[in-house]
């Protein structure tokens, strides 16, 4: 570590505690990414960026890379290990469908101003059998998958009002360029070969899980 907390709180003439330090540290791990955007992490997001160097060197030792980005003001802490939560199949194919479509819209200049992209259900309900050729899962299974992703910090639900015919829509985040790339690819290729390896015989649940 750079410095130590108490160094840092000291140094902040009471503006932080140690127990603030700690606490940013620990929503980094567990969290993965802070907006600045978002209230609850608020707090949180301005004490990393003044003292980023010392969250980078505090994260280090736990194989954990700390970045930031300045455009859309978020931070974003990349384990280097392969281990981690298990992540579903649907998960995974959720989540790859929300990274090209956010693609997409770069490209097609159609980015929010803090670096989102809306999706809605109709263009999901297209694009998930284009990718994956299976069928989008119902709205109760979509509402649950996206509540989970919500934890690698690449997209939330967003409850529609009045007499939107959408009861939601998916807003994806500018952080799934750093957390979904490649290696998601590599997990869905394994996710295919455990469910072929696994025809002709029961599958479990199990089988269709991979590490994050």
């Amino acid at each position: 570590m750079k410095r130590s907390w108490n160094t840092l709180s000291q140094a902040s003439n009471g503006m932080y505690t140690v127990q603030d330090f700690k606490r940013a540290a620990y929503r980094l791990v567990t969290e993965q990414v802070l907006y600045a955007s978002d209230r609850s992490a608020r707090v949180a997001y301005h004490l990393i960026e003044a003292h980023l160097e010392d969250f980078k060197a505090a994260l280090e030792p736990l194989g954990v890379v700390l970045e930031r980005n300045a455009r859309y003001r978020y931070v974003v802490a990349q384990p280097l290990h392969g281990e981690g939560t298990p992540v579903s199949l649907e998960e995974t194919i959720l989540l790859l469908i929300l990274r090209h479509r956010y693609d997409q819209a770069m490209r097609q200049g159609q980015i929010e101003d803090l670096g989102e992209v809306i999706v809605d259900l109709p263009e999901l309900q297209e694009a998930y059998p284009a990718f994956s050729g299976r069928q989008m899962p119902d709205v109760g299974t979509l509402r649950l998958l996206a509540r989970t992703l919500k934890r690698w910090g690449g997209c939330r639900l967003v409850e529609t009002e009045g007499d939107d015919p959408q009861p939601f829509h998916l807003l994806v985040r500018p952080a799934i360029v750093e957390i979904v790339g490649e290696h998601w690819l590599q997990r869905l290729d394994q996710h295919n070969q455990d469910y072929q390896d696994g025809e002709g015989g029961t599958t479990t649940t199990e089988d269709e899980d991979a590490a994050a």
